[in-house]
């Protein structure tokens, strides 16, 4: 069976191929409808996690799939994920894949402040 039947199999990448495509949707990100449309979404979601999800991750997705289908990927949340998961694989070998990927992330993810480890028992903070 040819690899071209199996549309479940994502293009392989190299780290600097991957890091270009990376460079690319960064790029996407910034470029100023998307940010428009970033921000709308942004002020529909108010700071609301669940809303985040809502409004903000399908258009960060879709400007995702914009960029890596030109690369081999399916223009669809799969396709996402398959570069998702390429670029966590070359993260711990690529120091500046790994900022890249963090730079990301931050654009549509709120920032988390996660509590210190080990902060009290049972995952409650002592005050």
């Amino acid at each position: 069976m040819a690899a071209s039947a199996q549309p479940s199999v994502p293009p392989a990448l190299s780290a600097e191929q991957a890091k270009a495509v990376l460079a690319e949707v960064i790029k996407a990100f910034g470029a100023p409808e998307n940010a428009q449309r970033m921000e709308e979404a942004r002020d529909n979601a108010c700071n609301d996690m669940g809303k985040m999800l809502q409004f903000l991750l399908p258009v960060a997705t879709q400007i995702q799939q914009d960029v890596i289908k030109a690369y081999g990927f399916s223009s669809d949340g799969e396709g996402v994920l398959k570069f998702a998961r390429l670029i966590k694989s070359y993260e711990s070998q690529d120091p500046e894949i790994a900022s890249m990927a963090g730079k990301l992330k931050a654009m549509f993810l709120p920032p988390m402040t996660l509590p210190p480890h080990g902060a009290g028992t049972g995952g409650v903070a002592a005050s």
